[in-house]
């Protein structure tokens, strides 16, 4: 966590893990594998959406997959030719793994300064205006976050309708949990 970060977070870091191991779970992750969860700030988000996606300026999430979508579940999310440009890659079968070693599945980033500004301002939720705590929305970058380590993503109309639904549905699991 960047230096400054823990005195913003309007959540318990352990929470956190939780929905990640929640969504991993709804996304068929393979087990034991491992998710790298980076609470960060504006400046580090901005430097790497442009070192990695080309953009100028801070975005709110960032996700480094390790595995291409083809080594989960096929499911609504995913682009349909994924599987079929990748059907053979199963996780842990493309290399042998020391035993008790778990598959590292990447990182998600999270900006925590911007969760916590979309959330003031009324620009949170998947479609960037729900009111609600930065706590939710904090729940939601992570879950977003690690749903697109699974190989799922909000490319096209069909994928948007199905990720949104799984972060719903998780989200409604956060809710019901606090």
């Amino acid at each position: 966590m960047r230096p400054g970060v823990a005195r913003l977070l309007p959540v318990a870091r352990a929470e956190l893990a939780r929905r990640a191991a929640a969504a991993l779970a709804a996304a068929g992750a393979p087990p034991p594998a491992s998710l790298g969860l980076i609470l960060s700030d504006d400046r580090e988000l901005a430097e790497l959406n442009l070192a990695h996606l080309g953009h100028q300026g801070p975005t709110d999430v960032l996700s480094f997959p390790m595995l291409p979508p083809a080594a989960f579940p096929p499911h609504g999310g995913q682009d349909p030719d994924a599987h079929r440009q990748g059907a053979s890659v199963i996780p842990g079968r493309q290399f042998r793994l020391p035993p008790g070693r778990r598959t590292h599945l990447g990182d998600v980033i999270v900006s925590v300064e911007r969760a916590i500004d979309q959330a003031g301002e009324g620009r949170g939720g998947q479609t960037g205006d729900v009111a609600w705590s930065a706590r939710h929305e904090l729940r939601l970058l992570v879950v977003h976050g690690t749903l697109h380590i699974c190989g799922w993503d909000h490319a096209d109309v069909d994928e948007r309708a199905a990720m949104r639904a799984l972060e719903d549905a998780l989200m409604d699991e956060v809710s019901a949990g606090s």
